[in-house]
């Protein structure tokens, strides 16, 4: 986790000094199964992990947010008294968007000076953005000392994203930021936004992200090409089961039945969308059950699905989900996170991490000629205010 104290240095150089300052921190996330679901109105489980956005913040008399960023050493500002003004690629852009959707939502959001900074890869696959995100929600909120409402949050945080950066998110990343539970993952429904915490033991089995240094953009068109495909097979499949409103409504078997009536690439993708919620409620169970040799069929048939039907991998995530199949001990493993690059999630036993870690990076030296940066990370709470910076 990023040192609050550290944080607080950065606000007093900034801003003169630190006194009255406020500190506030909200967790990245990965998604033990259940990808490209979640704009389908289907099942995720993601938990929160020990990556955080940390924030220091004081209020302001005035209308005006000034943020610094620590991580990319530059500062920005706007004025919420005037219209916005949305520049592409921005970073300022996921501050404003979630404090101008905040404030239209009925949230009370005055002026304040923020330090951020964060220790959540970016490109990952593991939220950088909605740890942003929440962590400006909070913060905001807190300053006008309102109730915390997490529900409205995550939704303000993702229409926020929506309109400021032109990524056509769902709901996953801002609602576990939100709502994490430590040593829990969370069965999301993202129709209902209904929640099962599910315990995920890791007495015997550790929780390791190898990260491919590979950077994808989610605003990018092959992630919103894949929600207009959904929605396209939608439509098709509506004219012989009345009454679907997306993917979610459309059973294995009615796929079966009427499949043959959507273009190849309209089938794959629906093909992974139905089967993925069933691996996902499937995987949850199995969580329940610690059963880690179902888990692990699960995991590894969704990262088939999401290479050959989704089209969503990259060659150095399939090297590692390869490799990680040839090692004892792993029990599962799986591209996480919108794809085209990012983190693999594998459940280790223990006792095999460091043969795991040493496998895994000599693997991808010898296949990309990189280094491979790996995370055994824990599963956190979510967004909260620090006391007293900690």
């Amino acid at each position: 986790m990023v040192n609050p104290e550290s944080v607080r240095s950065e606000f007093a150089a900034c801003f003169g000094d630190a006194e009255g300052v406020r500190f506030f921190r909200a967790p990245g996330r990965v998604n033990l199964i259940g990808e490209h679901t979640d704009y389908n109105d289907g099942f995720v489980l993601p938990c929160a992990i020990d990556c955080d956005t940390v924030i220091a913040a004081r209020p302001r008399e005035d209308s005006i947010i000034s943020a610094y960023s620590t991580n990319l050493h530059e500062e920005g500002s706007f004025d919420l008294a005037h219209a916005a003004e949305i520049r592409k690629g921005y970073w300022l852009n996921y501050i404003e968007g979630t404090a101008r959707v905040l404030e239209r939502k009925g949230f009370k959001i005055g002026g304040a000076d923020i330090v951020l900074e964060s220790d959540v890869p970016v490109g990952a696959g593991l939220s950088s953005s909605a740890s942003l995100e929440m962590a400006v929600a909070m913060t905001l909120v807190r300053l006008g000392n309102q109730p915390i409402d997490r529900k409205r949050m995550a939704l303000a945080c993702q229409e926020g994203e929506h309109e400021f950066t032109g990524a056509m998110i769902g709901i996953m990343d801002q609602f576990i930021s939100a709502f994490g539970e430590e040593g829990m993952a969370l069965l999301l429904d993202c129709r209902s936004l209904e929640t099962v915490s599910i315990p995920v033991s890791l007495e015997h089995h550790a929780l390791i992200l190898c990260d491919t240094g590979v950077q994808h953009d989610l605003a990018a068109s092959a992630y919103n090409d894949r929600r207009n495909e959904c929605k396209e097979a939608v439509k098709k499949l509506s004219e012989f089961i009345p009454g679907i409103r997306s993917l979610r409504d459309v059973s294995e078997a009615k796929l079966r039945a009427f499949g043959g009536e959507l273009p190849d690439v309209l089938f794959r993708r629906a093909r992974h969308v139905i089967s993925e919620n069933t691996r996902t409620l499937a995987a949850a169970q199995a969580l329940r059950d610690r059963n880690f040799d179902v888990l692990s069929e699960l995991m590894y048939a969704s990262h088939e699905s999401l290479k050959m039907d989704y089209e969503v991998s990259a060659p150095e995530l399939d090297l590692l989900v390869d490799t990680a199949r040839t090692i004892p001990g792993v029990f599962g493993s799986r591209m996480t996170g919108g794809g085209f690059g990012g983190c693999t999630v594998s459940f280790v036993e223990r006792d095999r991490v460091e043969e795991f870690t040493l496998r895994m990076k000599a693997a991808y030296k010898q296949g990309f000629g990189r280094d491979l940066s790996i995370y055994n990370v824990k599963i956190v709470r979510g967004a909260e205010e620090l006391t007293n910076g900690e």
